[in-house]
């Protein structure tokens, strides 16, 4: 959704509420495509202070399908954050003071969706867990270990102790 904010530029000390519903379906990423599972209203307040700043707050709450770090099963994951923005009025036209281009704000229109989009990546969360205690998958077959057991050698040999192994199974009593 594009908020158009050249009304609010024009009057020193305006501010306005804005209710705006996310038009994203998915989340696009380096680390893949996460559908949205849910998500609410995103509420701005734009507030033009003294005609040298135009701030910009609110509320994002939005639950996503990511994949476990460890076994790789879809979990909802609640990303909820807050929008404090703050950016310089120059010549009629705002600009972030804290990055040097903005890709949410084109001329006099904001780009909520493109705004969202930024905060979601900023607070994306380290890792992701099925369950505190997720046995992961195993290296070797790939079967979930939440969900069974697999027959696969696990125990993992030191590289630099290769030698000695062999020699032990040259000699190895049958």
């Amino acid at each position: 959704m594009i908020i158009s904010i050249s009304d609010l530029l024009k009057t020193i000390n305006k501010e306005e509420t804005h209710v705006v519903d996310v038009e994203m379906s998915t989340i696009k990423s380096r680390l893949g495509e996460f559908p949205i599972r849910e998500k609410h209203p995103v509420s701005l307040l734009i507030k033009n202070v003294e005609n040298s700043k135009l701030q910009i707050k609110g509320e994002i709450k939005i639950v996503l399908d990511v994949p476990c770090s460890r076994c790789l099963e879809t979990v909802p994951t609640a990303i909820e954050c807050s929008i404090d923005k703050e950016l310089n009025i120059d010549n009629g036209s705002a600009v972030d003071e804290d990055m040097e281009t903005t890709d949410y704000l084109i001329g006099f229109n904001l780009d909520v969706d493109k705004l969202v989009y930024a905060e979601i990546l900023v607070n994306w969360p380290m890792k992701v867990l099925c369950k505190e205690d997720c046995k992961g998958i195993c290296k070797v077959c790939g079967t979930n270990l939440n969900k069974g057991e697999c027959n696969c050698q696990r125990t993992e040999l030191d590289p630099r102790m290769a030698a000695i192994q062999d020699v032990f199974n040259k000699f190895k009593e049958v």
